[in-house]
């Protein structure tokens, strides 16, 4: 039975194709600094502006990641971020929105 040449990854999910990609890492810890900063800064009522501004950059880079992202390693921390900038995002939006109080 013949089977499928397969490309030798040895890292299992977080399997690179041993290239480098500069604008993918970098789309990938933008989406994660600004997904953590959005959910953490959506457990506080005043903080809405950061919030729900850093949530939707942070959605926004996530999915222009997604598009370009080439491995499973890069995919699986975009998801992270998105959900995380989604979350904080959406809270923030609950607590006051992008321009609550401002305009």
């Amino acid at each position: 039975m013949a089977q499928a040449l397969r490309p030798n990854t040895a890292g299992g999910l977080f399997a690179t194709d041993g290239k480098p990609h500069p604008l993918q890492d970098a789309l990938l810890a933008v989406t994660l600094v600004l997904g953590i900063t959005s959910f953490v800064t959506a457990q506080f009522h005043n903080l809405h502006l950061l919030s729900s501004w850093a949530g939707l950059v942070g959605i926004l880079t996530g999915l222009y990641g997604q598009w370009v992202s080439e491995t499973t390693r890069e995919r699986f921390g975009l998801i992270l971020g998105l959900g995380a900038s989604a979350v904080g995002f959406f809270l923030g939006m609950a607590h006051g929105g992008l321009f609550g109080g401002v305009v």
